[in-house]
């Protein structure tokens, strides 16, 4: 029998109430939420972790870290809007948080309004300290400046996180899509649209397993401010839709992984706007990137992955 996926409203509204205070970057504890809808993938633990799972807030968001358990969430669209899409949504967070709010829960609900079948992916990460304080004086550690050169091309080399194993990340898409495989027809999913969208290291996830996984067909991808370094694109590679800001980090005047996409010759939309730095989700105030998720969804809505068969 197909259980009742509420969209999380109670998890969401939780959000909202977030999001009227502690509006900062400083870090605040945070009691982990009740995720009743959350589906248990059954990938493993993660070796030598040192601390059970724990969540904090920042910038009014709910983040997750040491995540040893991966689960897979479901927002499922409005009785009779489903058009039978589906998109796997990969948060953020340098493999060793996830901004499930921002990046996880308000896209999937963004997406289900859209008559689209979201799985918000709650991947395992690389282990952080017990302390919440030891970690946030992690967090708050002095970083080198990004460099920069006249020379784009000397930029387009992959990202340090590219060489970082990615086993355990990739192991749990691959369950995640599974999962969906064989529930499609439960939940009205057409297997031939099953797409993935990710944010930051969650973009580094999608084209991870785009470039990697040996049992996912992924009908599209939406990497989301994530590394633009140049790639080895696969004869089929699905179509990309790829969103970054001009003021994001991981920029820096990079457009490796949309040539390496062009030069094989498989589709791709590339929208580089003025402003928007990075992290800022389905949007922030005035930004001219906050119109890109109404772009992801034309371009899904041209390319016919829309059309309800």
């Amino acid at each position: 029998m197909k259980k009742t996926y509420s969209l999380l409203i109670v998890l969401v509204l939780s959000c909202f109430a977030w999001n009227t205070f502690a509006q900062d970057g400083k870090i605040y504890p945070l009691d982990a939420p009740k995720e009743p809808n959350a589906i248990p993938l059954g990938t493993g633990s993660v070796k030598d972790q040192p601390a059970p799972e724990t969540w904090f807030r920042q910038w009014g968001d709910p983040m997750a870290r040491n995540i040893s358990q991966a689960t897979l969430t479901p927002f499922f669209p409005e009785k009779g809007k489903a058009n039978g899409a589906a998109v796997i949504v990969a948060p953020g967070g340098g493999y060793r948080w996830l901004s499930m709010g921002n990046e996880g829960w308000e896209v999937a609900e963004a997406l289900a309004k859209k008559g689209i079948t979201a799985f918000v992916l709650k991947y395992r990460l690389f282990p952080t300290a017990p302390s919440l304080d030891d970690f946030t004086e992690w967090m708050n550690r002095p970083r080198p400046a990004p460099t920069k050169s006249d020379d784009a091309s000397k930029t387009n080399a992959p990202a340090p996180m590219a060489q970082m194993d990615l086993s355990n990340q990739l192991a749990d898409a691959e369950a995640a899509y599974a999962m969906i495989i064989k529930n499609a027809n439960e939940w009205g999913v057409d297997i031939k649209r099953i797409g993935m969208i990710g944010f930051s290291a969650g973009a580094g996830l999608t084209m991870h397993a785009t470039l990697n996984s040996k049992t996912m067909t992924l009908a599209f991808i939406g990497p989301i401010y994530g590394g633009m370094g140049p790639v080895k694109v696969p004869a089929n590679a699905p179509p990309m839709f790829n969103v970054i800001a001009s003021d994001d980090f991981l920029f820096n005047a990079q457009f490796g992984v949309i040539d390496s996409w062009f030069k094989a010759g498989r589709p791709v939309e590339f929208h580089l706007y003025q402003n928007g730095g990075h992290g800022f989700g389905l949007g922030n105030p005035n930004r001219t990137s906050n119109r890109w998720f109404d772009a992801f969804t034309h371009w899904l809505d041209v390319n016919k992955f829309l059309l309800a068969k």
